[in-house]
């Protein structure tokens, strides 16, 4: 995992909870760096992400200190993009509970338009010439999976996740983990689970999902 996430994701917390409000002092960075066992470094690039979001401001000599817009700005952003604020960490939490749980769906519902659907995103995945456009393709396998659910409330949930996967922190991450060896390994896992949706193995189309996911976790965050 991104050593910054725990400290971001508990600024974040803190300010959306209320138990930080407008002029409120943040702990030094510091105190910050002891508590999180990161560099000072490190603390100031979170800083300065929540900073240039109308978050925290700063004084020298002073402190760090929760503006006057924060709670506006955080509504804001959410309501304004429901994806904004959600962590690569949070995606995969997601991940991990919804596309195992939406197999049976996709069992019991897909058509063999779909299987084509997913046969057509894995060869463009495999002949894809860059990162982005790999995880492009990527991104759209699960997506064809979950649409061949014929559920559009799960739909409109895989059409989120993308969004959030379109983020720069999450492609940041695909970029630096995305090793010529890996790659070739989530292309035949991609092809693994495929076959076992077309066969209609529910219990085998259930374990690869699982550790597929697993593994891209544990690529991407390091857990």
């Amino acid at each position: 995992m991104d050593i910054s996430f725990p400290l971001r994701d508990a600024i974040l917390e803190n300010l959306q909870s209320g138990k930080w409000r407008a002029g409120d002092r943040l702990p030094t960075e510091r105190e910050l760096s002891e508590q999180f066992g990161i560099s000072r470094s490190t603390v100031r690039k979170v800083l300065q992400d929540l900073k240039d979001r109308g978050l925290i401001s700063q004084t020298v000599g002073s402190g760090t200190y929760v503006t006057d817009e924060a709670t506006s700005t955080l509504m804001s952003l959410a309501k304004g993009d429901p994806v904004r604020l959600t962590s690569p960490a949070e995606l995969m939490d997601a991940r991990l509970a919804l596309e195992p749980a939406i197999v049976e769906m996709v069992v019991g519902n897909a058509t063999g338009a779909d299987f084509d659907r997913m046969e057509a995103c894995c060869v463009k995945a495999e002949a894809a010439g860059t990162v982005e456009e790999f995880e492009h393709w990527d991104g759209m396998l699960h997506e064809v999976i979950a649409d061949s659910a014929h559920n559009s409330f799960v739909t409109n949930v895989f059409k989120l996740m993308n969004q959030v996967r379109a983020q720069g922190e999450w492609g940041m991450l695909k970029k630096r983990s995305l090793t010529p060896e890996r790659r070739v390994t989530y292309q035949e896992e991609h092809r693994l689970l495929v076959s076992a949706l077309k066969n209609r193995d529910l219990a085998r189309a259930r374990e690869l999902t699982v550790s597929h996911l697993l593994r891209v976790r544990r690529n991407l965050l390091n857990y």
